[in-house]
């Protein structure tokens, strides 16, 4: 059985042998649950952002967001 350390800032290192097994490199991202007295760090394939990544392709978010502040500029009490 491997053993590991929390430091003082809460960060947990994952032994070498783990992260080679799993192929995870600096960066990699985890879900982190907690079960009973169990935690679970499960590497995440994408990034949380990658997965945003094309969701809002057919939206017109930026069109709305202009108009929007077009209509807050006009309603605007300036001296």
């Amino acid at each position: 059985m491997l053993t590991t350390k929390i430091s003082t800032k809460g960060q947990v290192v994952v032994p070498k042998e783990v992260r080679a097994k799993l192929k995870i490199k600096p960066g990699t991202f985890f879900h982190v649950q907690v079960e009973k007295n169990t935690i679970i760090l499960t590497p995440m394939k994408k990034r949380p952002i990658d997965r945003l990544y094309g969701r809002f392709a057919d939206e017109k978010i930026l069109d709305e967001l202009e108009r929007e502040h077009a209509t807050e500029i006009e309603n605007e009490d300036r001296p």
